[in-house]
């Protein structure tokens, strides 16, 4: 099942989206973010409570039930680093496989400020070739174009998807440009050295060079996103936008959280055990998981996501705004008070 290593350029997709949408109103307002604290808590707010819950979560299955494949029972020390989300920084056991993504997400956060300032002081093509070449120098320079593979210090050369992002919001803020380009057919002219060289070389040569093919599908995937965001092709846009995506869309953070636990403990507990390591074992592990997953996901994202997911929302629960009052007329008072 080596081809499920294409799974893994979903994750620099996100990354470039995540980009373009957290800088798109920056990008609109002439590259100024806003207030700093108020950025923090929003990112805060949105991602942390989900997380946290999908830890605990990931916690009890790797103690009670079975651990990550490749990896030793978390430690103390596991549950403070994840807490704090530095796995991309200490090599810890790990609880969930699938978190080494967020510990990345997390510093690109911490970045965006940065790249912001970048776009407004030198401009967004400037910024872009500031965060790259660096990246390109290390991978040949430091470790003579073989960088090596781990789940640690990943972020370095992810930096340039999310940045790329970031572009990508100026192109889409600018407005009038963003319709004249046939962005769709340039990502395809794009990913065609990435692709026929990964379809030449095969997945495990990709899993041992992420650092380089997750940099060559970049322009592609930055482009594609333009096309998306310039309303072509129009069916993909109609796919994307039809219900059965949107409420995918709408639990994905929690599904992307908690589903790794769930495929290990059915593949390892309940499927392999009785069926082996063939087709129809991954066939049924895909089934049972799946639908597993999609169910606890839909449970994650309505507890932990969704009174969450606006900052705005919650201050306002917590201390309701002041009453609007007409001018030149007096403030109402409650009744038994004068």
């Amino acid at each position: 099942m080596s081809w499920l290593g294409f799974g893994r350029l979903s994750v620099v997709l996100f990354l470039v989206l995540s980009g373009f949408s957290l800088a798109l109103a920056a990008a609109r307002n002439d590259w100024r973010l806003g207030s700093l604290a108020r950025y923090a808590r929003r990112r805060a707010w949105r991602i942390l409570p989900a997380y946290w819950a999908a830890l605990a979560f990931s916690l009890v299955i790797a103690w009670t039930v079975v651990r990550q494949p490749h990896s030793a029972e978390p430690s103390a020390g596991s549950v403070v680093v994840y807490t704090l989300m530095l796995q991309d920084l200490f090599a810890v056991p790990t609880p969930n496989g699938a978190f080494w993504s967020i510990g990345v997400e997390a510093l690109l956060y911490g970045v965006l400020p940065l790249l912001v300032l970048l776009c407004r002081r030198f401009g967004p093509a400037a910024m872009l070739a500031v965060v790259t070449l660096p990246v390109i120098v290390i991978g040949f320079v430091v470790f003579d174009g073989s960088p090596p593979q781990g789940d640690n210090w990943l972020a370095p050369h992810l930096v340039p998807a999310f940045a790329a992002g970031v572009v990508a919001a100026g192109v889409a803020a600018a407005g009038d440009r963003l319709g004249r380009l046939p962005w769709a057919w340039l990502s395809v002219l794009a990913a065609i050295p990435a692709g026929a060289l990964i379809l030449h070389r095969g997945a495990r040569w990709m899993v041992n060079n992420y650092y380089w093919v997750d940099l060559a599908v970049v322009p592609a995937m930055t482009l594609f996103l333009l096309a998306v965001v310039s309303g072509r092709p129009a069916g993909l846009i109609r796919l994307l936008d039809s219900a059965p995506l949107r409420r995918l869309g709408a639990i994905s953070y929690s599904l992307y959280l908690i589903h790794l636990p769930i495929v290990v403990a059915i593949s390892q507990k309940l499927v392999i055990p009785r069926l082996g390591r063939d087709t129809v074992s991954f066939t049924v592990t895909t089934l049972l998981a799946g639908g597993l997953s999609l169910v606890g996901a839909w449970f994650f994202a309505k507890v932990f996501e969704v009174p969450f997911r606006s900052w705005a929302d919650v201050r306002d629960t917590i201390r309701p705004p002041a009453p609007v009052v007409a001018p030149n007329r007096p403030v109402p008072t409650p009744a038994g008070r004068h």
